[in-house]
């Protein structure tokens, strides 16, 4: 069998210019589901170190529940099985930025429950002996080192995150595999526009572990 295949260059760099509007939605998604993530991350962060037993067996449940399912049927629960519960249709945007959150704030609560508890208990102590109330304690001086601590994997959970965005082409959300899909389906080019989506996902994020070294840097020298 004659096999004869060349890579064209040119159906690469002519793809460019439509894949490149993925890349706003793809950052969207990404960027805002991982803000919501965040905050969810703390607060079920703080139940798992919660003195109260139930908190504790909650906050458990939602971080089992959501790192143990793929993140793909959340999305696909999302937008197809929450609408059949609320009787009305869910945005794929929205959708999207949702499964990021739930998905993402899973790994996060195990994030800052492991940065808080690295902090020495000294510290806690010294703190109320000092004068200061638990909620100055942790808010002054446990929370400033333990976020620093914190630091390098928030930034690889974001860079999963962002990739995590390239299955949401399911729903139609015109991220980058979504455009690509699109215009492979009118020029038949396959290889060569993965290829350009997946070089546009390196360069994002590799850019975003440039960001996040300097943060780390800085974070550090001023300790």
């Amino acid at each position: 069998m004659d096999f004869d295949f060349q890579f064209d260059w040119s159906a690469a760099f002519a793809s460019i210019p439509y894949l490149l509007p993925g890349i706003p939605w793809t950052l969207l998604i990404s960027f805002g589901g991982l803000a919501f993530g965040f905050f969810i991350g703390i607060f079920f962060g703080l139940l798992r170190i919660s003195p109260i037993r139930w908190l504790r067996w909650l906050a458990v449940c939602y971080i089992e529940i959501f790192r143990g399912t793929p993140i793909l049927v959340q999305v696909l629960f999302i937008f197809y099985g929450l609408p059949q519960l609320l009787g009305s249709p869910i945005n794929a945007l929205v959708a999207g930025i949702a499964a990021i959150a739930v998905n993402s704030g899973a790994y996060i609560s195990e994030i800052v429950r492991g940065g808080v508890q690295s902090i020495e208990r000294g510290q806690r102590e010294a703190s109320l002996s000092l004068g200061l109330s638990r909620v100055q304690a942790f808010r002054y001086v446990i929370w400033p080192q333990a976020f620093r601590r914190m630091i390098p994997p928030l930034g690889n959970q974001g860079i999963i995150s962002i990739k995590d965005t390239s299955l949401f082409s399911v729903i139609g959300v015109g991220e980058l595999v979504r455009q690509g899909q699109i215009y492979i389906a009118a020029t038949f080019t396959a290889l060569e526009v993965y290829f350009m989506v997946a070089l546009m996902y390196l360069v994002i994020t590799w850019t975003l572990s440039i960001l996040l070294r300097q943060l780390e840097r800085r974070g550090i020298a001023g300790q």
